[in-house]
């Protein structure tokens, strides 16, 4: 049984692995702050199993977007993209202390802000975000369990689509399903009677970076891909809780005929909001001072480094 000194982290087999032979950039800086401070590191599976293990553990433990089982437990995930990360108490992104703050685009350098946003949409779109239109569609990117509504949605997501049909009716919507869920029998049927009803809607499977170059806007409870929007400097409308809400219309705020009629005349501050949302507020693991942004996030959740 590990001590009271010692971190253990959960990690799936593979990436257990990696992080063990030093191999995992952020997980590795994580282990050079701790051990600087005299503690030990241990690696567990993420199973039931190793969950169970860690409630009897007394040490400190690191979980990969799983909840923490212990007060002394936290969690880590990546913030979109790497190498961008958060070290938190939970789970809930629509909880964590970056969607309780105020976006100010004042508190920014314009420059440092315009700078960073043209840097990262050459790294992850390679020259897509040189080549955006509007084709006059709304863009829905959809995740799971379409016919239930969850503790953070304002509606399930069929009832999205059906407020995105009703409330915008000049523009076709395409909608694309998330590749890593499981649609049950109940989802696909609602799907398909939404799809008889209405001639403007189309379901695709893929495509999403072209879909993010030519929508007029894009609608969505809380998927990444509206984040990844942002890049593209194309309106959000947010029928979720999430972390990146500041500069998106919101449904729990405004409802959704407010947020729909606003949608054509807003623009927000893309560039500064990024800057802000993941150079300010997340570790970036890429840059010289992230073993002194884990180190005080470490301090700030009550860990003795």
């Amino acid at each position: 049984m590990t001590g009271a000194d010692t971190i253990t982290f959960y990690l799936h087999p593979k990436l257990r692995k990696q992080a063990a032979a030093g191999r995992h950039n952020f997980i590795h800086k994580i282990c050079e702050v701790v051990t600087a401070s005299g503690l030990d590191i241990d690696f567990d599976a993420d199973d039931d199993a190793a969950r169970l293990r860690a409630a009897e553990r007394p040490g400190y433990s690191m979980f990969l977007m799983q909840e923490p089982v212990t007060p002394r437990g936290l969690t880590f995930r990546s913030t979109y993209h790497y190498p961008f990360w958060h070290i938190e108490k939970h789970g809930r992104r629509w909880d964590w202390p970056v969607a309780q703050d105020r976006f100010d685009p004042a508190e920014s350098d314009p420059r440092k802000a315009a700078n960073f946003y043209r840097f990262w949409q050459k790294r992850l779109f390679d020259g897509a975000t040189d080549r955006i239109r509007k084709d006059g569609f709304v863009f829905v990117p959809l995740q799971g369990q379409l016919t239930r509504k969850r503790s953070f949605q304002s509606c399930s997501p069929i009832d999205m689509l059906r407020a995105v049909l009703e409330h915008d009716r000049e523009r076709y919507v395409l909608a694309t399903l998330h590749p890593s869920e499981i649609y049950s029998n109940e989802d696909r049927h609602a799907l398909e009677t939404l799809l008889d009803q209405h001639e403007r809607l189309y379901v695709r499977s893929s495509g999403t970076e072209r879909y993010l170059q030519c929508c007029d806007y894009i609608v969505t409870q809380n998927s990444g891909v509206g984040f990844d929007g942002y890049f593209f400097g194309k309106p959000l409308i947010l029928f979720g809780k999430i972390d990146f809400h500041h500069i998106a219309l919101k449904v729990h705020d405004l409802g959704v005929e407010t947020a729909f009629a606003s949608v054509g005349s807003h623009t927000p501050d893309y560039a500064t909001y990024l800057y802000w949302f993941l150079q300010k507020r997340a570790i970036n693991a890429g840059r010289p001072e992230a073993l002194r942004r884990i180190r005080t996030v470490l301090q700030g959740h009550g860990w003795p480094v």
